[in-house]
């Protein structure tokens, strides 16, 4: 009897639109190995223009997977986990090495930063309720690629750096809740023009080679702040900015 040839699914149109969308996430895991790279090297200027097109990467394929209605198309590829993956190497993993490669808060503090940022991230990722129905992340969500590049450009010094990187730790795992800017829907139209400024004063930082002019180190310092504590803010105040 003759064999029959194997079955074989047609792909269809909506699935490679839709697995083009896991490859674009995956894109961030390369940008996380070159940033990695430039780290273990020094180049931190490379670095961080690595990780800041890493971070475009991940605020784009969200909203694109969304679009296209990926998880529908493919329910048997986890966009989430695939981006969980990435986001602790580019969110976590490499800004914790620069902070102990770097050095610039000492030997001990900086290792002993890096050990907390790497294990205390671990355990929030493992957390399956980490966002309210608003879309805050509950706790500190472990953007330490923005907090270890403010503090690259500011250069606080090493108790206050050291006291950034505790107590921001600390707040992983309190109920407090900090703002997605793109996703939470309540006062987006200030908050996403601020998360935009931040990003471009970031820029000009790395145009700098992270010597910025004061003007540059202030704003990123003020759009941080805000970014860091408008989702308290509005924690308290659950009518600000409801329409």
């Amino acid at each position: 009897m003759k064999k029959l040839p194997p079955f074989r699914k047609k792909v269809t149109w909506p699935q490679a639109r839709a697995f083009s969308v896991h490859i674009l996430t995956a894109s961030g895991s390369f940008l996380a190995f070159v940033s990695l790279v430039a780290a273990s090297e020094e180049r931190w200027t490379a670095m961080w223009l690595w990780l800041g097109l890493a971070l475009f990467v991940d605020g784009i394929d969200g909203p694109i997977a969304r679009k296209l209605e990926v998880r529908e198309v493919l329910p048997t590829w986890s966009g989430d986990l695939l981006d969980n993956i990435i986001d602790y190497v580019t969110y976590v993993l490499i800004p914790a090495f620069a902070l102990y490669q770097s050095g610039f808060m000492g030997e001990g503090l900086s290792f002993l930063s890096a050990a907390l940022i790497v294990v205390t991230s671990a355990i929030y990722y493992a957390d399956t309720g980490m966002k309210t129905k608003e879309n805050f992340f509950k706790g500190f969500p472990v953007v330490w690629n923005m907090v270890v590049f403010t503090l690259f450009v500011i250069e606080p010094g090493e108790t206050a750096a050291f006291a950034v990187v505790l107590i921001s730790a600390v707040l992983t795992f309190l109920p407090l809740n900090f703002l997605h800017p793109v996703r939470v829907a309540r006062l987006r139209w200030l908050n996403l023009p601020v998360f935009l400024v931040w990003c471009a004063l970031g820029a000009v930082a790395l145009f700098y080679d992270l010597n910025a002019p004061l003007w540059v180190t202030i704003g990123i310092a003020v759009a941080g702040l805000y970014l860091s504590l408008i989702g308290i803010v509005m924690q308290v105040f659950p009518k600000l900015g409801a329409q």
